[in-house]
């Protein structure tokens, strides 16, 4: 049995290895033709993509864990699954937490499939995502993971979302006076509490919150109002949230900030790369050093910020 839960342990290698989280939602088309070729398929050529950042991030212990957005490797099919699975095993052997963005909630049965599905066998994860909109019994099947007995796995339940619509729900008021994400977020808290005799010494609930970087005018009420709450935080980097707003949210307990598209799609951007670009000759080695690089200079750019 277990001593430690898997956000206990993300939070901890946040604080030494800095706050990235490097999104793995690894599109092709995010990579240069000429790599796809020179490896044979779109497919492969993700997976080494994903394996060399890998690699590079825990090497620099540049990053604390990676986000693997599920979406991406469903729309490859069969080989897809393939590659998503051996990317999770990929992180967990890097000494790297795995986040598998996942979203997934629904009902009794089909949420315990869903548990089964990602906490054991081939998709086996350290976290997932879960959103709570369909009653919150539809969150325990998830939760009921976060015991010793069960590994102490965790979860992130979607709170305060980086997308612009996340007003027409998240910022709804109930006529019990609140917002509805104030609800979710007090949930978030009464199941960490229901933890705190199986981890009695951990800093932090095995349950945490999504909250996007995005609303500034959010980010330190909702860092305040829920102070042991470990945040996952997207937005940060190519959706325009700033520095700023994600070093608001990582103060009190703490968070790890997604980057994504920013880290993944850097060799575009980078200047050390435009004659290879502009020849069509660029090499997975190149684009995975600026991948790395952009994952190092988020680190030091967030930690400035703090």
């Amino acid at each position: 049995m277990i001593t430690k839960h898997k956000m206990q342990e993300l939070q901890e290698l946040a604080a030494e290895r800095g706050p990235v989280c490097v999104g793995l939602d690894t599109d092709p088309s995010y990579l240069p033709d000429s790599v796809i070729k020179a490896v044979g398929s779109k497919e492969e050529a993700v997976l080494m993509y994903n394996k060399e950042i890998i690699r590079r991030i825990a090497s620099d212990k540049s990053a604390c864990c990676c986000k693997v957005q599920i979406a991406y490797y469903e729309a490859m099919g069969l080989k897809g699954l393939q590659i998503y699975s051996e990317t999770l095993k990929a992180v967990k052997e890097a000494g790297l937490i795995a986040i598998s963005d996942i979203k997934r909630g629904d009902i009794a049965a089909t949420a315990d499939a869903y548990a089964r599905a990602h906490f054991t066998g081939d998709f086996e994860t350290d976290i997932i995502t879960i959103n709570p909109y369909m009653r919150f019994d539809t969150l325990t099947p998830f939760t009921n993971y976060a015991a010793p007995a069960k590994e102490g796995k965790g979860a992130f339940v979607l709170l305060c979302t980086s997308n612009p619509g996340m007003t027409d729900i998240e910022h709804q008021e109930l006529k019990s006076g609140g917002l509805l994400l104030e609800r979710v977020g007090d949930e978030i808290k009464r199941i960490n509490d229901s933890f705190k005799a199986d981890y009695a010494a951990q800093t932090c609930g095995p349950i945490g919150a999504v909250v996007g970087a995005t609303q500034e005018k959010d980010a330190r009420y909702l860092r305040d109002k829920y102070p042991e709450t470990f945040f996952l935080i997207p937005g940060y980097g190519a959706q325009g949230g700033a520095a700023r707003i994600a070093a608001t949210l990582l103060d009190k307990c703490g968070g790890t900030v997604n980057s994504s598209r920013g880290i993944l799609c850097a060799w575009k951007k980078d200047e050390d790369l435009t004659e290879r670009r502009e020849s069509r000759s660029l090499s997975m080695a190149e684009i995975a050093d600026a991948a790395a690089k952009n994952a190092l200079f988020s680190k030091e750019d967030l930690l400035k910020a703090k």
